[in-house]
C-alpha cells in the first residue's frame, strides 16, 4: 500500500469514475484500477462497487476514504508548511470563489496582501455553487472557499464574514425607480431575471420567497449577479441581487436604481475551510484581510 494508491483511491471516490481520474492523471484506466486492486488485496475487502454511471465506495471503502483523505490532507499541509519555512513568505494561498466574488469582496484584500507579502502567490478557482466549493475543499486542492453560509457540513468549518441585504435592480425610467424601497409582496408583479438554479444565493432567495408566499415570474432570463444587473439596466427585467460591498448597489443616480427589500432575510457569506487550525499562516492572513466592515448596511 503506497501513498499514491491512497491518493488515487480518494480521487476515484470523489469523481465516481476510474476514467475521469485517469484523464486527470494522464494515465490509463487500467493503471488507476491497479491502484485500487492493490489496496483491495492488502485490506482483503472490496472497496468499490460498480454502478451504471460509474463507481462508488462500499462501506469499507468509505471508511478507508475518510481516513486516507484526512491523512493525506495532514501530510500535504505539513509539506506546504515545510516549504513555506524554507521559502519564507514565498508560499501560495489557494482560494475558490463564485464568478463575481473577487471583484466585489476581495479586491482591496488582494492589493493589501500583495503589498504585505510580495513573494507570496494567490491562486483563484471559480466554482458555481457552495456545494462544488465543499467538494474542492474535501479533495484538499485548495485552502479557502468563499461561500453562502448554510447549514453544517461534515468535515467543513464555516465562518460568517458579512450579511448582505437584498435590493431590486430596476432601470432609472422604470415606474418603480422613484420608490425608497420595495415590499416583498410587490415582487410577484414584476418580471424577474433569476439567479442560476445551482447557486446558493438562488436557493437562499427561493426559500425566502416560499416562506413569504411569493410566486415570481422568471421568464426574463437567468444570470449571475453582475449580468443580472446589466440585463436590468438594458430593460429586460428586474433583478433581485445582494447589495454588494463595493457600493455599486447602494441607491445610485446612474441608469440603474437599487431599491432595498427589507422583508427578505439577509444573505450570509463568508469562508469555509477544512479546519481553521490547519491553515497555513499565509492563508489565515488572507482570510483575515477580507473584513466585514466594507459591507453595506442596507
Amino acid at each position: 500500500m503506497t501513498l499514491d494508491d491512497l491518493r488515487v483511491f480518494v480521487a476515484v471516490c470523489r469523481a465516481g469514475s476510474l476514467s475521469a481520474v485517469a484523464r486527470d492523471l494522464s494515465c490509463t484506466q487500467s493503471a488507476v484500477s491497479q491502484h485500487v486492486k492493490r489496496l483491495e488485496r492488502e485490506t482483503k475487502v472490496q472497496l468499490l462497487e460498480r454502478h451504471p454511471r460509474g463507481v462508488a465506495p462500499t462501506a469499507a471503502g468509505r471508511l478507508l476514504r475518510a481516513a486516507a483523505a484526512d491523512g493525506i490532507a495532514g501530510l500535504d499541509l505539513a509539506l506546504r508548511r515545510l516549504d513555506e519555512l524554507a521559502r519564507g513568505e514565498a508560499g501560495s494561498v489557494r482560494i475558490t470563489t463564485g464568478a463575481t466574488t473577487v471583484r466585489h469582496f476581495m479586491s482591496e484584500a488582494v492589493v493589501a496582501f500583495r503589498n504585505r507579502y510580495p513573494r507570496a502567490g494567490l491562486e483563484f478557482r471559480t466554482e458555481t455553487s457552495s456545494r462544488s466549493c465543499f467538494d474542492a475543499l474535501a479533495s484538499n486542492t485548495l485552502d479557502l472557499a468563499w461561500i453562502t453560509i448554510g447549514g453544517p457540513m461534515p468535515g467543513i468549518q464555516q465562518r460568517r464574514v458579512a450579511e448582505l441585504p437584498w435590493v431590486l435592480a430596476v432601470r432609472a425610467d422604470d415606474p418603480l425607480a422613484d420608490r425608497t424601497h420595495i415590499e416583498a409582496a410587490d415582487l410577484g408583479d414584476v418580471r424577474h431575471i433569476r439567479l442560476p438554479e445551482d447557486s446558493s444565493s438562488r436557493a437562499h432567495l427561493d426559500t425566502a420567497f416560499a416562506k413569504l408566499g411569493i410566486h415570481v415570474t422568471s421568464d426574463a432570463g437567468i444570470a449571475d449577479w453582475d449580468t443580472a444587473i446589466l440585463l436590468a439596466e438594458l430593460g429586460l427585467g428586474h433583478a433581485v441581487v445582494p447589495a454588494l460591498p463595493d457600493r455599486r448597489t447602494a441607491g445610485g443616480t446612474g441608469p440603474v436604481r437599487f431599491l432595498p427589500i427589507p422583508d427578505l432575510p439577509r444573505l450570509p457569506v463568508g469562508w469555509a475551510v477544512r479546519r481553521w487550525d490547519d491553515l497555513t499562516p499565509l492563508a489565515r492572513a488572507f482570510a483575515d484581510s477580507v473584513a466585514p466592515d466594507d459591507t453595506p448596511d442596507g
